[in-house]
């Protein structure tokens, strides 16, 4: 078990964001605005019996160098270590999530079909707005299979600024 976590807060184009890691893993990266962001700390915290101190470790340092990039665009692939926490079908869904070509984007139903779940969109949708590493799994990119953006926790506007963004820098 963690003993210690780290955390740090920084800015970027869209927000201030929060990230939280140990020496080598990132586990949480969201906007500190975002809704029911201290549930998603709290539930950390608990799974790993953790405390939280303020240090930026190699893994903050890191996300935060990409985030960088990517909001320059610069970069459309995250390397940043990360340790998602969730059941095996949140996990499912988040890595298929991750296999979402930077600038598209996928409907639910369409990510249910991608984990040959094809009736499961509901729990699919629940999952992504379970995920605690914004961008890095770009649930931003699952829209309505009316094209329609549909939700995001961090707020529909910055869901629709980093979809633009990633039209705008999509790489040759």
């Amino acid at each position: 078990m963690r003993s210690k976590l780290n955390q740090s807060q920084f800015d970027t184009p869209l927000g201030k964001m929060l990230a939280i890691a140990d020496d080598k893993t990132l586990y949480l990266l969201e906007f500190t605005d975002r809704k029911n962001v201290q549930k998603e700390i709290d539930r950390l915290q608990s799974k790993g019996q953790s405390s939280i101190v303020e240090r930026e470790t190699a893994p903050i340092s890191l996300i935060k160098q990409e985030l960088a990039k990517y909001f320059a665009g610069k970069l459309s692939t995250f390397t940043t270590p990360i340790a998602p926490i969730g059941s095996p079908f949140q996990l499912l869904v988040w890595e298929t999530l991750r296999k979402i070509p930077f600038g598209q984007t996928l409907s639910y139903a369409g990510l249910a079909a991608a984990i040959r779940r094809p009736t499961a969109y509901r729990a699919v949708a629940q999952a992504n707005g379970a995920n605690q590493l914004a961008l890095i799994i770009p649930c931003h990119r699952v829209i309505n299979q009316s094209g329609k953006l549909g939700g995001y926790a961090a707020g529909i506007d910055r869901k629709e600024q980093l979809l633009r963004l990633e039209k705008t820098f999509i790489p040759a």
